[in-house]
């Protein structure tokens, strides 16, 4: 898939969601700052404190959390519950965590692998050969077979729906059924959003010093929320700590994009696996009318949908209980046997 050649010329607007869809935001801007002398820079780290991945993996692995190494990149991931594979990939600047709920309410009954997008989440650094060799889709397809995974349903939000969309346009024989949440088809427009002027001032100051600090979070999950009430101070804190790890020199290497459209849309061509969009009706940058622009390029794929209108951007984030039993219900409804074989964790 092609890269973004991005500038440090951004606008608000961009700076604002490119993160959403893969393009670099407010880390972008550290580089171009002017050089500082050794008691500012000093002055300005403790103001603007990193974690170190070794401090993350202390704050936040659990007994659950495994480590592989995939085209020379260390992925975190898990795998928990036994049945039919649903294989789940978070958004930018997101985490797996996006998935605990979701996994709590289906591991049951299902077998679920997820895993953080290299880059981040406690995921290991993106190297300078891994930015240059590694396709994002590789990720998920090397992990999936080092697994035993014979077939799986893909469960994407975000820019994690694109990487299931590349990959069961290369592994129709994988990727048995595909659910994605308010998920990229085109370029993205940004002239629509209406920013109140709390979270333009936390962007531009993210910006300005590229360092995104708790009240710009706050600000952006709460933008991004069809009911901001719904996303824990938990999860507000899990958003800062991921994303104040030690900055990275290939931050959207590893990360599924659309680009200019062109490659995607050849892609998008070549699904044949039934669909299942499940779409946040209240997301500001990506509303109803990308599901329906979605719809229309995935021509040779069966497509479900199901809108759900007080949702935001992140609806496996915002409601997990639902978006779980709307999963539970597509897949069941498309399972043949409860004993197959290819399903079994080993």
């Amino acid at each position: 898939m092609p890269n973004i050649r991005w500038s440090l010329k951004m606008t608000l607007a961009c700076s604002t969601v490119a993160i959403l869809v893969g393009l670099p935001a407010c880390s972008a801007a550290q580089s171009a700052q002017p050089a500082a002398s050794a008691s500012t820079a000093a002055a300005s780290q403790e103001a603007r404190p990193r974690l170190t991945i070794e401090e993350l993996r202390k704050l936040y692995a659990d007994e659950e959390s495994r480590y592989m190494e995939i085209g020379g990149v260390e992925v975190h991931y898990k795998d928990e519950g036994s049945g039919p594979v649903l294989f789940m990939v978070h958004g930018s600047v997101s985490s797996t965590r996006t998935w605990d709920r979701i996994t709590e309410i289906l591991k049951p009954d299902y077998r679920i692998i997820r895993f953080d997008i290299p880059g981040y989440g406690l995921s290991g650094r993106v190297s300078d050969e891994a930015a240059a060799n590694v396709q994002p889709v590789e990720i998920a397809e090397q992990l999936a077979e080092r697994l035993g995974v014979k077939k799986l349903t893909f469960v994407g939000v975000s820019s994690g729906g694109t990487m299931g969309m590349y990959l069961a346009a290369k592994r129709p024989d994988l990727v048995e059924r595909l659910i994605i949440s308010n998920t990229p088809s085109d370029p993205v427009d940004t002239s629509h959003l209406v920013m109140p002027e709390s979270f333009v001032s936390a962007t531009k100051k993210s910006r300005e010093t590229g360092y995104s600090d708790m009240s710009f979070w706050n600000e952006y999950l709460s933008f991004f929320a069809g009911d901001p009430d719904r996303i824990s101070e938990q999860t507000r804190k899990e958003y800062y700590d991921f994303n104040r790890r030690t900055a990275e020199k290939h931050p959207i290497a590893l990360v599924a994009r659309i680009g200019d459209g062109v490659q995607a849309k050849i892609e998008m061509q070549k699904i044949t696996a039934p669909t299942f969009l499940i779409w946040g009706g209240a997301d500001p940058l990506l509303p109803e009318s990308a599901a329906d622009a979605i719809t229309g390029y995935l021509g040779s794929a069966q497509i479900s949908r199901v809108i759900m209108p007080d949702v935001g951007h992140y609806p496996p984030l915002e409601s997990p209980d639902r978006f779980a039993q709307l999963i539970a219900a597509y897949v069941e409804a498309g399972v043949i046997s409860d004993d197959d074989p290819e399903t079994a964790k080993p």
